[in-house]
């Protein structure tokens, strides 16, 4: 029975062929299975109400000349609509429903749409291109604790988009932190392997644009045509359809098509889905049916790497003891980190010096703000050695001797509650100290300021120099 049931369809897709171009038939129509054939009635399963939807908004007058050739005058058609994809244990759940094109030829009229194609002109534009930066790959994204479940995820994608259970893949983390650069190494690295595949990268903000150009000027077929053509589609800040109910609904439908049809989707955020506001539920519960993967502020040997890399790509070489200045000095982001060696370069080429240790300080003290020049580590440490009358050698020198090693502790405590600074980062300025150290010299101070009025009364007096109260 299902042999004649193949041989239906396949004669209604040869003459459904002749009226479409092949993009539309692979769209459409390829992905449809038929399911039985009983009095004079096809039935055919289709992935979604919104598939559904389209083929009868769209393809009603086709359907019918099939049917009509090759079933008869009183052949019908009915869909099958997957509503529920199931699982291993579950088959799918279903719903039928009639075909127009089954009722009678007014209907057909009523539903066939006339088209008039609309050309988009301005920068959101839906062209063939995949708006991908060729300079962002996987070799130039260094790897650490920090990242290497997203960078190996990436991989897995790239080598084998839509095939991994990764489907969709959400990155997401904080401002500069890489996300942008590891979905489009993902993209690049699959537009270089499999050249057939139509890989897409668009921000947020950008389909947000297209969808509403295409409102605004009745072609919402042409968007989502394009869309739906699409083998892999990257999407980058997706919290900014936060509040956009339209702009989400067509997602919505896309996203289904694509995920149902073994397109790859690639997500990111600056924050994790559970965390989205604004956004409709069953979204949400897409974006959680691959794999989230999340990218953290990179540690102080990833720092280090990147620095490296990002100075011997430019043929420049500095001696460990920047680089380690570099690193510990800079733990927000990536993004920032890389500012700062653009602009170490940029002084070194404009004065004509080699980058040391005094050029790197100088540079980072010309870039930061204000309040942040103002509890810098030099700062914090020149306010302390002033204070207690010792130059910055002993400050940072091994000496055991309780007029050295008090001072030094009450530096080290500003330093942990004034800076973002991590523990292994403060020892760093005082000789190469260990995070024990640093521990021990900020629970020493703690506990002196509890049973010791005149410790407290100096580290608040130390505090009040930068315009801090001390709790």
């Amino acid at each position: 029975m299902q042999t004649v049931v193949q041989e239906l369809w396949n004669k209604c897709l040869r003459i459904i062929r002749e009226d479409i171009s092949e993009q539309n038939f692979t769209t459409w129509f390829a992905p449809i299975v038929p399911i039985k054939f009983h009095n004079d009635t096809l039935t055919i399963q289709v992935p979604s109400q919104f598939f559904y939807e389209w083929l009868e908004e769209n393809y009603v007058s086709v359907f019918r000349k099939a049917i009509d050739q090759v079933i008869g005058k009183n052949g019908m058609l009915e869909y099958s609509i997957v509503v529920d994809k199931g699982d291993r244990k579950n088959p799918p759940i279903t719903f039928n429903l009639p075909n127009s094109a089954s009722s009678s030829s007014n209907a057909i009229a009523q539903h066939v749409i006339q088209r008039n194609p609309f050309q988009f002109k301005d920068l959101d534009s839906l062209e063939l291109d995949s708006y991908l930066i060729p300079k962002y790959t996987f070799d130039k994204f260094i790897e650490g604790d920090c990242n290497r479940l997203g960078r190996a995820a990436g991989l897995a994608v790239a080598n084998k988009p839509g095939l991994t259970s990764f489907n969709p893949l959400m990155i997401y983390g904080g401002v500069g932190l890489g996300k942008t650069h590891l979905i489009q190494a993902i993209g690049n690295q699959i537009k270089n392997q499999f050249p057939e595949k139509f890989v897409l990268y668009v921000s947020t903000e950008k389909f947000t644009n297209q969808f509403v150009n295409a409102i605004r000027n009745n072609s919402i077929e042409t968007f989502t045509n394009f869309y739906l053509q699409v083998d892999v589609l990257i999407i980058d800040d997706v919290q900014f359809l936060s509040g956009k109910e339209k702009t989400q609904e067509t997602f919505f439908n896309i996203f289904n098509h694509l995920h149902q049809s073994g397109k790859q989707i690639i997500l990111s955020s600056d924050r994790a889905p559970r965390d989205l506001a604004g956004m409709e539920d069953r979204l949400l519960s897409r974006f959680k049916w691959g794999l989230t993967a999340d990218l953290q502020q990179p540690d102080f040997e990833t720092r280090i790497a990147i620095i490296q890399k990002k100075l011997q790509d430019d043929g420049i070489h500095i001696n460990i003891d920047v680089l380690e200045y570099l690193a510990h000095s800079i733990q927000t982001n990536v993004r920032e980190l890389e500012g700062v060696i653009i602009s170490l370069m940029a002084q070194a080429s404009l004065t004509r010096k080699e980058i040391d240790l005094e050029l790197a300080k100088s540079t980072l003290k010309s870039i930061v703000n204000d309040q942040e020049k103002e509890l810098s580590v030099d700062n914090i440490l020149d306010v302390v050695t002033h204070h207690f009358d010792v130059n910055l050698e002993t400050l940072q020198g091994k000496c055991r001797k309780k007029e050295n090693v008090f001072p030094r502790q009450v530096a080290m405590y500003m330093l942990k509650e004034l800076t973002n600074l991590p523990l292994k980062s403060i020892g760093y300025h005082f000789g190469g100290r260990d995070h024990s150290t640093v521990i021990h010299a900020v629970q020493s101070i703690s506990e002196a300021m509890v049973i010791d009025k005149t410790v407290e009364k100096t580290v608040r007096k130390l505090f009040n120099r930068f315009n801090i109260a001390q709790n």
